[in-house]
């Protein structure tokens, strides 16, 4: 029986991995995906379908974006640091290359902020930096113009770097819960922060850091 259901699953994976661009199989991968090998899984069909965009067409914005956020999440799951090199420069050149666009800015910031949250070992290795990550995060907000997606992960990446904060992620996250989503990524930021938004109008900064940690990126692997 144990057998049948992996099995099962193995080609559930499969087939959704063939069906999905890649956004869908990284956002699945990293929201959704409670097992890490899935989750692995679904992030290297990601970049083997980025690369195949890529391959046709270098210029591909959507393709070179999923494509460094790929290498990003491989790096996360597997704690590799040429991987989170690799993801740090390519992130850093889309956003050279397109300066109004705020995924480039928070791709930025949550590797910054991700890493030093990795703790001491990573960020000294790695060179990451927290105000760093908290001024890009500013950035990215400002340019979003509300959507959700973004404003709502920026609270639970402040709340997460600082519960002491009450104040700047319950802005973030009351803004994010009251905007429309018409995306998943949309709708998921939009979730995230009606939830986050218990403990912070609670003024409970640690209960909602420790909340934010499980709803970020990989934050429900088991």
């Amino acid at each position: 029986m144990v057998r049948l259901i992996a099995a099962a699953a193995a080609l559930a994976l499969a087939v959704s991995a063939s069906a999905a661009t890649p956004r869908e199989l990284l956002a699945t991968a990293a929201l959704q995906t409670p097992d890490r090998k899935q989750a692995l899984a679904l992030v290297g069909a990601a970049l083997v379908a980025a690369q195949g965009q890529l391959a046709a067409n270098p210029n591909d914005k959507e393709a070179q974006l999923q494509y460094a956020v790929a290498i990003g999440d491989r790096a996360k799951l597997t704690k590799s640091p040429s991987d989170a090199k690799t993801a740090r420069r390519l992130f850093e050149a889309f956003a050279t290359n397109n300066p109004r666009d705020p995924e480039g800015q928070f791709a930025i910031a949550c590797w910054h902020l991700d890493t030093v949250a990795a703790g001491i070992l990573a960020t000294t290795v790695l060179g990451a930096k927290k105000d760093v990550g908290l001024a890009t995060l500013d950035r990215a907000v400002a340019l979003a113009n509300g959507r959700p997606f973004v404003t709502g992960y920026a609270a639970l990446f402040r709340i997460r770097a600082d519960p002491a904060d009450v104040a700047t992620p319950r802005r973030l996250a009351e803004a994010a819960a009251a905007a429309p989503a018409t995306t998943t990524l949309d709708r998921a930021g939009k979730q995230a922060a009606a939830a986050i938004l218990v403990p912070l109008r609670a003024g409970d900064g640690r209960a909602a850091a420790n909340l934010a940690k499980r709803l970020l990126p990989f934050g429900r692997l088991e």
